[in-house]
């Protein structure tokens, strides 16, 4: 059998930087009882699968050891092989790596060259290695924090004038934001007088809208690193989903309006409210956490603050709209 094939200088976060390359080997011919014979004295760096090659090294099979050692001695390994398995190329992203395991079942993924040539495995502690920092960069990704850079670690580490410098352009566009809301509600002052019932539904509609896009924006700040789709598929997707979640609530809301006030044309204008607020929020979320990054700066200062603002300006808009096309 020739020896192993040297692999190609490890990518950023690839399956090759994490190769373990002195495995137990089979060919086809082998006994059972032949292999694990084999295995004592042998110096591994994973035995937990043996992985059956041919004469030019390519694999065409593993036997977890757990069914080499229930399998007869003299039964060929051939027979008893998995040909069912994972196998990733030296410059598979390691995330893929290990979801690789996790999809087909197994403990270690085989990493073969372009002829299908073994040149290692990928061990269980490091794809649980793996595993680890891939969910600790998504929960870095959750908070806004895009790398984990110096940036991100001054980011709680600077000193306080420094944090709120940082911070407070944000916030005064968001009391921006909070002084037009304050115009938008002073404009419509005269529909409020006339039907006060209106002014109930105002907190709620806001409430609902920067939820909705509050959960946009954690889930996308994690999904735009990790999906391929383009953005425009993304956001049409949002956007639908946004509508289903607001056709779900003006449904739910419709009903007891109208009854509790005996009013159809207010249970009209709250349902239509929320659903148009629900799907311009879940827009919102997912695009603006894009756009800052996109601009360079940290979605973690600025996406919540000027999001949420932008969701309640709007919702109050479309709100106000409503009820002066429907004449309350």
């Amino acid at each position: 059998m020739p020896p192993p094939t040297a692999p190609p200088p490890p990518a950023t976060e690839s399956a090759a930087e994490h190769l373990a390359r002195h495995v137990p080997l089979a060919v086809p011919d082998d006994t059972v009882g032949a292999v694990v014979g084999r295995l004592h004295g042998q110096a591994l760096d994973y035995a937990g699968t043996v992985y059956v090659t041919d004469a030019e090294r390519r694999l065409i099979g593993i036997v977890p050891m757990a069914r080499l050692l229930s399998a007869p001695a003299g039964a060929r390994v051939a027979d008893v092989a998995l040909r069912d398995f994972p196998a990733a190329h030296p410059d598979t992203d390691q995330e893929d790596a290990a979801s690789l395991a996790i999809h087909y079942g197994v403990a270690a993924v085989p990493v073969v060259d372009a002829a299908g040539r073994l040149l290692g495995v990928v061990p269980p502690q490091r794809l649980l290695e793996v595993l680890r920092h891939e969910h600790v960069e998504d929960l870095h990704r959750l908070a806004g924090i895009l790398h984990e850079t110096e940036r991100a670690r001054l980011a709680i580490e600077a000193p306080p004038a420094r944090r709120a410098r940082d911070r407070l352009p944000w916030l005064l566009v968001g009391l921006a934001g909070a002084m037009l809301a304050t115009l938008i509600v002073a404009w419509f002052e005269q529909a409020l007088q006339s039907r006060v019932a209106i002014a109930f539904f105002v907190p709620g509609l806001v409430y609902l809208a920067g939820a909705i896009g509050t959960q946009t924006e954690l889930i996308a700040v994690r999904g735009l690193s990790l999906s391929t789709a383009p953005l425009a598929r993304q956001v049409a997707s949002e956007l639908r989903t946004g509508a289903l979640i607001g056709l779900t609530l003006s449904l739910l809301a419709f009903a007891p309006i109208w009854l509790v006030f005996g009013d159809l044309r207010l249970a009209v204008a709250v349902s239509l409210a929320l659903f148009a607020a629900s799907a311009m929020a879940t827009t919102i979320g997912l695009v603006f956490p894009w756009l800052l990054a996109r601009l360079g700066k940290d979605p973690a200062y600025g996406s919540g603050p000027v999001a949420t603002i932008i969701q309640d300006v709007l919702s109050l808009l479309i709100y106000f709209g409503v009820v002066s096309l429907l004449a309350l």
